[in-house]
């Protein structure tokens, strides 16, 4: 078995772990916060909606952001976990990937992933683990599935 990495994630925190055999303790790699993801989406908008008079009427047109103030956060922290994924894949580090996230932060995750990433995930699960501590996560994934990824 290659190197495994693991990565357990919300859309404010993740944690990454690697593996090197089937049987091989979890070993912590990096752990990324980001914190604006908790924010509520008027405490990210810097501004009330604007206006803007696009025909010769006499009131205000209002027009709304295109998108969600914390879906942005949510698309960059993702960027982010991908973009460090990436790096681990061009340094040699792993072989592959298994994804743990919240729906629907793991949309936004495998959307960022890049091509290289993409070749070395081998499963990905719907589930929101970043409140267990390691030694639980050890135990949770020394399933039968986690010898065969």
């Amino acid at each position: 078995m290659k190197t495994q990495w693991i990565v357990i994630a919300n859309a404010a925190s993740a944690r990454i772990f690697r593996r090197d055999t089937a049987n091989a303790p979890l070993v912590p790699i990096a752990t990324l916060a980001h914190d604006a993801s908790r924010l509520h989406a008027r405490e990210l908008e810097s501004d009330r909606p604007g206006s803007h008079a696009a025909d010769s009427s006499r009131g205000p047109n209002h027009f709304e952001p295109r998108g969600d103030a914390r879906r942005k956060e949510h698309r960059r922290f993702a960027r982010e976990i991908a973009q460090r994924l990436d790096a681990g894949v061009k340094a040699g580090e792993y072989g592959s990937l298994t994804l743990f996230a919240s729906n629907p932060f793991m949309g936004e995750l495998k959307a960022q992933l890049s091509e290289p990433v993409t070749r070395r995930l081998k499963a990905t699960l719907n589930n929101d683990l970043s409140h267990v501590g390691i030694a639980e996560l050890d135990r949770r994934m020394s399933g039968p599935w986690s010898a065969t990824h």
